[in-house]
């Protein structure tokens, strides 16, 4: 190959090229490897991006079987799983995400996770459930559980932003505001749980093992495509010049909150309104008095570069969601939307304003 090239370009046999004539030559076909390598790594981030989306998707609708099969089971209430098994485990990616990023001393990028991801669930995951079917909303979920999820929103907002830190004894706060949260919505199931009903919807019980393998399947599927999928959305964006914050309020929020998004519209999709609601509203308490409460245990949090708008964007998102959810106690395809487009108001805010 080396003659033929030297040859072509004139030189004679047995003379030794010059760095002036060697370098016009391998100059393009450098910077052609360069480009195709690079080329080459986005491609496989993209693939290893698909990847990650098909396990997910896989992984909440194993993950969302495994949860009904549990309510039917124990004849407890569908929301009341959402509320917690099920919020718990979708939201494990942003507890890894928040934790690891507290650990390497990331602070700002570990709350800014937080708050773009429960940002996505009110908006996003609620929006896009409703505009699939319409959404009966129970009367607990409007006179307990939002506005749960709304004081958690404020508790955080007026503990980050009073001094910009959030302690180690404010922590603890949030992780028994977590526990009494939790306490609550178990007696809640046992004072009301439902009646079996039906003799018409008589499917052949899941055994117990079957759905314990459904739930840490689809739970270990739900956690490694949602890791493996926010890795190389981060890693496209670094390429393409987006600041770490944005990673964090989009990119990191995003992609942590698939399996929620994943699982509440495959039980809408089946009809499961309780746990596709359930899941989203949960996944919102769970994230902030769970794990911002831990991991500023484990390590203080200086937050500062989350801005007001951001703060404004979690407070508002929720009430906006109560005061939809009122008007009949449904959501309907039209309020979806207005979530929907909520959400994309706030994006376009950030990255071109903001």
């Amino acid at each position: 190959m080396y003659k033929i090239i030297f040859n072509l370009q004139g030189l004679k046999k047995g003379k030794i090229p010059t760095l002036r004539e060697i370098f016009p030559i391998l100059f393009p076909i450098c910077v052609k490897f360069i480009i195709s390598l690079h080329l080459l790594m986005i491609m496989i981030n993209c693939l290893l991006l698909v990847v990650g989306i098909f396990l997910v998707l896989r992984g909440a609708d194993r993950f969302t079987d495994g949860a009904c099969a549990i309510a039917r089971r124990w004849n407890v209430s569908e929301m009341v799983i959402g509320l917690t098994i099920v919020a718990l485990g979708t939201s494990l990616p942003e507890f890894m995400v928040s934790f690891f990023s507290v650990l390497k001393g990331s602070a700002d990028m570990s709350v800014g996770n937080i708050v773009g991801s429960n940002i996505f669930n009110t908006l996003v995951i609620v929006g896009a459930s409703a505009l699939m079917m319409r959404m009966p909303v129970d009367r607990s979920l409007l006179a307990c559980d939002i506005p749960i999820s709304l004081l958690a929103a404020l508790g955080l907002y007026f503990v980050a932003s009073s001094d910009g830190n959030i302690r180690r004894m404010e922590g603890v706060l949030l992780v028994l505001f977590f526990c009494g949260f939790l306490y609550y919505t178990f007696q809640r199931a046992r004072k009301n749980s439902p009646q079996a009903d039906v003799e018409e919807n008589r499917e052949a019980p899941m055994s117990v093992l079957m759905i314990l393998l459904f739930l840490v399947l689809g739970c270990a599927m739900l956690v490694f495509g949602g890791q493996l999928m926010v890795d190389n959305a981060a890693e496209l964006a670094r390429k393409w010049g987006i600041s770490e914050r944005i990673i964090g309020l989009t990119i990191l929020a995003v992609g942590t909150s698939l399996p929620e998004l994943a699982t509440s519209m495959m039980a809408a999709r089946k009809g499961s309104n309780g746990l596709a609601l359930g899941n989203a509203i949960g996944s919102n308490v769970f994230n902030i008095a769970f794990v911002i409460g831990v991991c500023s245990i484990v390590r203080p949090m200086a937050v500062s570069g989350i801005s007001v708008a951001d703060w404004f964007a979690l407070v508002f998102s929720n009430v906006l969601l109560w005061m939809l959810a009122f008007s009949r106690r449904s959501l309907t395809a039209w309020k979806g939307a207005l979530l929907v487009i909520s959400y994309l108001f706030y994006i376009t805010y950030i990255l071109f304003i903001g």
